[in-house]
């Protein structure tokens, strides 16, 4: 028996995990307060996978699912605290080798959320509203062109 490779993302108020294996049978996935638990058999030479994940955080093990196609088998915890950035899915800070972090679904919630945009736009608005070239003041002559700099000499041609 050997772990089946995973990949995983947070969410605002869930956690995904992806066990990869092409056509498995057998699937049993085991939601616990703060435990995630995968089995199945996979591939062409049936294979035996199993998989214990101590969590980083608890969930609501009642709202958790988990969902079979050809390829994966996705699992969605939802978390005992939504808004709770999960920095790693383990409780252990220990590497996996297994387990990765899957970076194409992956979201910095975190920086999207609608206070942030709110706060942007705020900042937007508030350097729309400083002002243009109203407000500057003269440079004394910096667009004259006859003001020759001591530099503005010319270049001997290239030999």
């Amino acid at each position: 028996m050997q772990p089946a490779t995973a990949k995983w993302y947070d969410r605002r108020d869930s956690v995904f995990i992806e066990f990869c294996v092409a056509d498995s049978k057998d699937v049993k996935v085991n939601f616990d307060k703060t435990k995630c638990g995968f089995s199945c058999t996979g591939g062409t030479d049936n294979v035996k996978h199993e998989n214990q994940i101590d969590l980083f955080e608890a969930i609501d093990e009642n709202e958790c699912k988990h969902k079979r196609t050809d390829r994966s088998v996705l699992c969605y915890l939802r978390k005992a605290q939504p808004g709770k950035a999960w920095p790693r899915l383990t409780k252990e800070k220990a590497k996996l080798s297994w387990l990765s972090v899957d970076f194409n679904n992956w979201k910095d919630w975190e920086d999207d959320s609608d206070e942030e945009m709110g706060n942007f736009d705020q900042f937007s608005d508030m350097m729309n509203n400083m002002g243009g070239d109203e407000d500057l003041p003269d440079l004394d002559g910096a667009d004259d062109d006859e003001s020759a700099d001591s530099d503005d000499e010319k270049m001997p041609d290239l030999e």
